[in-house]
């Protein structure tokens, strides 16, 4: 009973929280203008080559890559099996209930997690197993290695036998009250999972959840709960060992997922993803500013202000094009050289959700108003 009413109060703490910054918001100041769009120069040619509508998406949920497939969900539980190349839909199943998280799939198993915090898995349409999760999941599950793993929004991390749904292990981490209600950082790096638990990244051994190494990305530091959130986020951008990702509000990092050991940390306030190659990695700061590192020592090589307060996605590098999403439903192309436009096409005027994809020669986008648009250079 005293464990509940410690959680009552954590989340009691989450609504307080966020109802005095709506309202210091409301009150203190007006919401920036965006930065005009500047002109189109259309150097690169591109084309609307499909479009699919998945059901509106209340809040983001991620798209889950398989090959020249890739699975998306509307909010009201809708999945679809998406062939990147032609649009056409391969498979489709219904979870029945509102989902809280994006997708999570292998070959086989597909999983979301429901607003009232269900894990359903599915497996050749049809749902197989569900497991109630204690607490709020925003974090797509990660299904590999014949397990699903389920990153709670209190950090608390389960896995579960893919097969039939049996608990397999769980690792928690006591914390701050203040959960962040945004995509964490859960993937696979070799055979070591890798787990966002505020601050610090995790390397656990997926068969028994026996922790590998522990690396502080950020430490929260500030005069309230809200300034002191360094949660790391979902998107990543990984290179063999490296992967490179986001401190919300306070840095970016890369780190060697075989060792655990920060090769560099640098001040950056966004909170969106990033994208990236071998050279360079990309992210969007919560102003809309683009920012490039040199991904070898973090060195800042350009900086682009041209997209200020467009609610801009975190960006994507795929084909040569480092692609980014607005809140108007603009897909932004530009140059990963330079961050110089190349082109700029619209969706359905409603915001893009998530980072675009790259697979099968083709750039994919969702939109708010749940359509998956494929686009492809000409």
């Amino acid at each position: 009973m005293a464990q509940r009413r410690l959680h009552v109060r954590s989340l009691m703490a989450v609504c307080a929280s966020c109802l005095v910054l709506v309202l210091g918001a409301c009150a203190g100041f007006e919401k920036p203008k965006p930065e005009p769009l500047e002109p189109n120069p259309s150097y690169l040619p591109v084309k609307e080559v499909w479009r699919v509508n998945v059901g509106a998406t209340a809040s983001p949920l991620e798209m889950r890559v398989l090959g020249s497939t890739l699975w998306a969900a509307g909010s009201q539980g809708d999945l679809s099996l998406i062939d990147a190349a032609t649009g056409q839909v391969r498979a489709h199943a219904n979870a029945g209930q509102p989902l809280s998280a994006g997708v999570g799939a292998d070959k086989q198993f597909v999983a979301v997690v429901s607003r009232d915090n269900q894990l359903i898995v599915h497996s050749e349409q049809k749902e197989v197993w569900r497991q109630k999760i204690p607490s709020l999941v925003v974090t797509p599950p990660l299904v590999a290695g014949e397990r699903v793993f389920v990153l709670a929004a209190d950090r608390t991390v389960y896995a579960f036998d893919a097969a039939n749904g049996r608990k397999l292990w769980t690792q928690q981490r006591s914390g701050e009250s203040l959960l962040l209600a945004q995509a964490g950082l859960l993937t696979a790096v070799g055979d070591t999972l890798l787990v966002a638990q505020g601050g610090r990244l995790l390397g656990f051994n997926p068969q028994n959840g026996s922790l590998r190494w522990d690396v502080q990305v950020a430490s929260g530091r500030g005069i309230n709960e809200v300034e002191r959130l360094a949660d790391l986020v979902s998107g990543v951008s990984r290179v063999a060992d490296s992967v490179c990702l986001r401190a919300f509000q306070y840095a970016v990092s890369c780190v060697d997922a075989r060792t655990g050991r920060s090769v560099w940390n640098k001040s950056a306030s966004g909170a969106s993803g990033i994208g990236g190659d071998a050279q360079t990695i990309f992210g969007t700061e919560s102003d809309g500013k683009l920012i490039a590192w040199r991904r070898a020592d973090g060195e800042k090589l350009w900086t682009n202000e041209k997209l200020r307060f467009r609610s801009v996605t975190g960006p994507t590098l795929a084909g040569g094009v480092l692609l980014l999403g607005d809140g108007d439903g603009n897909l932004h192309m530009l140059s990963p050289s330079d961050g110089r436009l190349l082109n700029r096409v619209s969706t359905d005027g409603s915001p893009i959700v998530s980072a675009p994809l790259w697979l099968a020669s083709t750039w994919v986008v969702i939109t708010q108003r749940g359509n998956v648009i494929g686009f492809r250079p000409q």
